[in-house]
């Protein structure tokens, strides 16, 4: 994404078709979220209400790129 891009932490809310989902971040700002390539696989049995870390670009607010799911205890 970039060099101005910035992670922040956020909590899926909706599966969308094609790999793509709805994200909540911790202020309310909702968002569409997608995972790229082969990174696809780790992300299958991904479900609402599953705490991610997005990374986005100030450039467009309304989309981000999940990295990694977060633990849960």
């Amino acid at each position: 994404m970039g060099d101005d891009a910035f992670q922040v932490e956020g909590r899926v809310t909706e599966v969308l078709p094609n790999g793509t989902f709805c994200a909540e971040l911790k202020n309310g700002h909702r968002l569409t979220a997608f995972v790229t390539g082969k990174a696809k696989n780790n992300f299958a049995g991904l479900k609402s209400g599953d705490e991610v870390k997005l990374q986005l670009t100030p450039y467009d607010l309304s989309v981000g790129r999940i990295l990694v799911k977060e633990k849960t205890i």
